[in-house]
């Protein structure tokens, strides 16, 4: 990895920041965002990446609009590349290692940000990553954004269920992730533990000039699980 990303700030950073975070197998590059202090919340959103094999990065378009909606909604945000993905370090462990690399995110989180709200999001196999460990890390809110809950090798049956706010937003014309597998996928689920779903018609698993229709999505739906306002 470069030696031109500082490492890992000791207070969550005013300003928009690439870092360089100790992760389990070498370094983890990460880039935070703080709130508008007009909007900011007490809360911190932690977003996760598709498929590494396939390509997928922190700046994945769809990972960006969502980090783009919970700002714009209050919360500071963290996006980061998973083992192996850009210059972080290491190589693709299918699901058990990048869960490791989010549980280090997250604890610089808390470090930085003792007492905030925490939220996790994901797109595709990164919502698969949050989901896992969503109970385990103790998520206050989880955003599921195409997971692929059947047909592409992970294994959602054993997966913990998280039992705080949690939505689903799916498309309908999703080329990768079988639309109607997620819906029954959804229902199958206990009542208790059973997210917020919404299908977007006409949508692509990139959501394809649907991105803005997403941010607004999200941004609806999320709106009445926000942590209160951020003293000064």
């Amino acid at each position: 990895m470069s030696d031109l990303l500082p490492a890992a700030p000791d207070q969550f950073p005013a300003d928009t920041m690439s870092f360089a975070l100790a992760g389990p197998v070498g370094k983890l590059e990460c880039e935070s965002k703080a709130a508008s202090a007009d909007v900011a919340r007490d809360g911190v959103a932690v977003i996760c990446h598709p498929l590494s094999t396939e390509g997928g990065t922190m700046h994945n378009k769809v990972v960006t609009m969502v980090e783009r909606a919970l700002r714009e909604s209050g919360l500071d945000t963290v996006i980061f590349n998973f083992r192996g993905v850009g210059r972080s370090e290491g190589d693709f462990d299918s699901g058990q290692g990048e869960s490791d690399d989010l549980a280090a995110v997250v604890a610089w989180v808390r470090r930085v940000r003792p007492g905030a709200a925490l939220w996790l999001a994901g797109f595709s196999f990164g919502s698969y990553v949050t989901l896992r460990n969503a109970a385990k890390l103790g998520a206050d809110a989880l955003v599921s954004i195409a997971p692929p809950a059947a047909g592409r090798g992970w294994d959602f049956s054993q997966v913990e269920l998280p039992s705080c706010q949690w939505l689903v937003v799916m498309g309908d014309a999703d080329e990768i992730v079988e639309p109607q597998a997620v819906y029954d996928w959804v229902d199958s689920l206990p009542e208790t533990n059973r997210p917020h779903l919404v299908r977007m018609e006409e949508t692509s698993h990139f959501f394809h000039r649907r991105l803005m229709d997403l941010r607004g999505v999200i941004k609806n739906a999320v709106k009445d699980w926000l942590p209160g306002l951020r003293k000064a």
